[in-house]
């Protein structure tokens, strides 16, 4: 069993197109598969989940939409965050959250807080992400924490370097899926993602449910993870 799932939740903008919906409905219709792989998750015994919700180039995108996924994201924080505590969740929040106005940090924090100690699954919302803004984030507290005398240079290892990434307190992801049949990473956890086995499925994420993540789990146990080695 994978402890860690990395999900790339894409294609609600096509779910929508394709029934002749404003793209904000796939928006929303993906809540209700972010609650289903949740509960699936822990139905299968995974530890930690990290869904891809919004990435530091999606603030590109145009001001009506970027404003309604900020609706989107207080909305479930409000909705859900009872559920989350009931079901043993404890959520956390990477990337840039200096980004957000002060109403979506307030639903941010109170979401953390609320789900703190939850002992089931960590559900890790990667929000205003992009990796490579996180590698260099990584990179500069190291080069401040060498300027401080804190650290020689001949001392930074992988370790040293993965200690300073927004996700140095869960394992690396072991299985990362992504929806819509797409072949991209997307400035997702590049450096965690070196010996993730990546599984891609054509479904739309609205249409993504638990069964799915069943099918990708059975997937990941048929594949021998060697990480380089001979087996």
């Amino acid at each position: 069993m994978p402890r860690h799932v990395a999900i790339i939740m894409d294609g609600n903008g096509r779910w929508a197109n394709e029934r002749g919906l404003p793209r904000h409905e796939g928006h929303r219709a993906g809540m209700k598969s972010v609650r289903d792989v949740v509960e699936g998750a822990i139905e299968a015994g995974i530890e930690v989940v990290t869904l891809y919700a919004f990435s530091q180039e999606n603030w590109q995108r145009p001001k009506r939409e970027v404003v309604f996924l900020m609706s989107l994201l207080k909305s479930y924080a409000s909705s859900q965050v009872q559920e989350l505590v009931d079901n043993g969740v404890e959520v956390h929040v990477v990337g840039d959250i200096d980004r957000f106005e002060v109403a979506e940090r307030k639903a941010i924090d109170m979401i953390v807080e609320r789900t703190r100690g939850g002992e089931r699954l960590q559900l890790v919302l990667a929000i205003s992400y992009g990796s490579r803004g996180e590698i260099v984030h990584a990179a500069r507290r190291l080069a401040e924490r060498v300027a401080a005398g804190e650290l020689e240079p001949a001392s930074i290892d992988e370790a040293a370097f993965a200690a300073e990434l927004y996700t140095a307190r869960w394992p690396d992801p072991d299985l990362m899926i992504r929806t819509s049949g797409e072949y991209r990473i997307s400035n997702f956890l590049l450096w965690q993602l070196a010996y993730a086995e990546l599984y891609t499925t054509p479904v739309l994420w609205p249409d993504f449910t638990r069964e799915h993540l069943f099918e990708a789990i059975l997937d990941y146990q048929g594949r021998e993870r060697r990480f380089g080695r001979v087996t």
